[in-house]
């Protein structure tokens, strides 16, 4: 494999949901000087071979259809882990990863998304489908009281270096359209970091009749949105996976609309933020 300093990994597993995330990819990538680098993951070391000269044929295919001619890796070891250590050994700056909604038996599938994001400090992308072929991608920034919005903004600049994006700040309110003093203190904030950056952006209220996230996604599915930035909860419990986390519902929505899922980086609290680039 040729490795390529600036990459982004696409989880492979020859499956429709694989190449949705390679056409991702390939989007993200386009125009600027990133490799894409597939990885697959194999319980045995004596399956590496076989699945090395399989990957190797399925990057010539996608040469072949896109233009592009993939990286390929074949590693043994465990999604939970593999993926993410991969991605540190290659400096990767993005994991773009395909996934099936919670539907039916799907819902052990929507779990183990988040368990395999969860950890990581690269952030995933993670899809459902074909990228839309908007000219402007609408990407909802969902803002509560969390200190953690401040973080996810670097990340809404990240992403907008990459595609021609319009921010659709998403507020949690109450029903009679309040807001909560620190969640106002956030978007204020975020207003003021957007303008400051250049990225076009408007602001919505929630309606306060349910869940944030169900209305985030009911936000998303209402204009259309190419994606979802959130950020995972900070120290995620065990029955969180069981019951089903805020995350896991916006990652596996029914709608099929991206998410970019960025984990907390507990080695910046001390810089308030400031210093991550």
């Amino acid at each position: 494999m040729e490795n390529s300093e600036r990459t982004i990994i696409v989880p492979y597993d020859f499956t429709d949901m694989a190449m949705y995330a390679v056409e991702h990819a390939i989007d993200l990538s386009k125009g600027k000087d990133i490799g894409i680098t597939l990885l697959n993951i194999v319980k045995k070391e004596s399956e590496i071979k076989d699945l090395t000269e399989k990957l190797s044929a399925e990057a010539n295919s996608i040469h072949e259809k896109f233009g592009v001619k993939p990286n390929f890796l074949v590693k043994e070891g465990t999604i939970f882990k593999t993926i993410n250590q991969v991605a540190e050994e290659l400096e990767a700056i993005l994991i773009v990863m395909g996934t099936h909604g919670i539907k039916g038996l799907q819902k052990l599938t929507g779990s183990w998304a988040l368990k395999v994001i969860v950890g990581s400090k690269i952030p995933y992308f993670v899809v459902q489908d074909s990228p839309t072929k908007n000219l402007v991608r609408k990407m909802v920034f969902p803002v509560d009281f969390r200190t953690e919005n401040k973080e996810k903004l670097h990340w809404a600049e990240f992403i907008s270096h990459f595609l021609n994006t319009k921010i659709y700040l998403f507020s949690s309110s109450t029903k009679d359209g309040a807001v909560e003093p620190r969640t106002k203190a956030n978007l204020v904030f975020c207003k003021n970091f957007l303008s400051d950056k250049g990225i076009d952006y408007e602001l919505s209220l929630s309606e306060g009749g349910g869940s944030f996230s169900q209305e985030t996604l009911n936000y998303a599915k209402k204009i259309e949105a190419s994606g979802i930035i959130i950020m995972t909860t900070r120290d995620i419990a065990f029955h969180d996976y069981v019951l089903g986390a805020n995350e896991q519902q916006i990652i596996a929505n029914d709608s099929k609309v991206p998410v970019l899922v960025i984990n907390p980086r507990t080695d910046l609290m001390k810089y308030g933020y400031g210093g991550f680039g």
